[in-house]
């Protein structure tokens, strides 16, 4: 690890509800399983079928930021249990949120999501340096530059970034359908919707104290596509390419010390091609296998949520053991053709 540690940020703790899990460890290991829980939603596509989805199953059937609401504050939970309550409210929260063109996002979903969220665990978090981040499947690593900034300026000790997000919506859902980007019987070119929530505890990776046996965050880099999934350009992807060498170069690496990849990818062809193309632009060594891993198939995509669920998914199998090695490379794209990808490492224990 090359990074100065400065400016690299470690997962403490780790939240997360999905359709598959209601907690990080189980949500994880239906991952590790290939498990995935599609249901008929309340909505039929063009034709009279019930359209599939992951749905996540809550104690009552709340809906819409409510709902949001509620799996964000179990993730928070999950993931803050072992800090004494009275501590929660000096950490500020970025909460990782859709992007504003997103089709059937909620009207005031930012302001509504953070104030449930609060009022759920009776908490305010720090608020000078709290913000939401509207920048939907990329907004994790948007927050997590953030947070390092904070961190690194000796603005607080500790992070929480959130991020809560569904695709089961009638509006959400009914655009989808109609841009013919919904996994159906009659279309294997698109992808599950989903809803997921997630949280992430994160420290300075030099903090005094801090103990070895946790993922870090070594790079991050950023970027745009012009020939994104509306666009009539060429696609040849040299936006999530620079990302890509933007968060290895932060590192210190190549393409080739990477060990294995964990991506947003949900199931549409662009998508792969476009991580293909990056590959193909950033790969200049020779590697006998390079896996791809993409938990969007268990969990369905899951937007702004994504990136929480990524990381969990690498942060336990870096714990458990059945990686492929110490060094991950993760990577978002946005349909609006913003990029972003971040250099993972594990440091054991011992």
């Amino acid at each position: 690890m090359n990074a100065s540690l400065a400016s690299v940020l470690a997962v403490q703790r780790v939240g997360l509800v999905t359709a598959v899990g209601s907690s990080a460890p189980a949500s994880c290991a239906a991952v590790r399983a290939r498990i995935g829980n599609p249901s008929e939603t309340r909505f039929t596509d063009g034709k009279g079928r019930w359209i599939l989805a992951h749905q996540v199953e809550l104690e009552r059937p709340w809906r819409g930021v409510t709902k949001l609401a509620h799996m964000a504050a179990l993730a928070i939970e999950e993931a803050l249990q072992p800090l004494p309550r009275a501590q929660w409210e000096r950490l500020p929260m970025m909460l990782c949120v859709a992007e504003p063109d997103r089709p059937g996002r909620a009207e005031g979903l930012d302001a509504d999501l953070a104030a449930q969220i609060r009022q759920l665990l009776g908490v305010r978090f720090e608020q000078d340096r709290s913000a939401v981040i509207a920048h939907g499947r990329v907004g994790l690593a948007v927050a997590l530059n953030a947070a390092r900034k904070a961190l690194a300026q000796g603005q607080c000790e500790q992070v929480l970034v959130v991020a809560a997000d569904s695709l089961i919506g009638r509006s959400t859902l009914g655009a989808y359908e109609r841009d013919s980007r919904l996994l159906t019987d009659d279309n294997s070119n698109g992808f599950m919707p989903g809803e997921a929530a997630g949280a992430l505890l994160m420290g300075r990776a030099n903090r005094a104290g801090a103990k070895p046996g946790r993922l870090l965050v070594t790079g991050l880099g950023f970027a745009r596509e012009s020939a994104h999934i509306a666009s009539d350009e060429p696609l040849r992807g040299e936006g999530l390419a620079a990302a890509v060498q933007g968060a290895l170069s932060e590192a210190g690496l190549a393409m080739h010390d990477i060990d294995y990849r964990v991506t947003d990818l949900s199931g549409e062809h662009y998508y792969f091609k476009e991580a293909s193309l990056a590959l193909s632009r950033t790969l200049r060594g020779r590697k006998e296998s390079f896996d791809l891993w993409h938990p969007a198939e268990c969990t369905g995509e899951v937007g702004a949520a994504s990136g929480v669920v990524m990381l969990a998914v690498a942060e336990a199998a870096c714990t458990k053991g059945y990686t492929h090695g110490p060094r991950i490379l993760a990577h978002w794209a946005n349909d609006n053709g913003h990029r972003a990808a971040a250099a993972l490492q594990w440091q054991p224990f011992g």
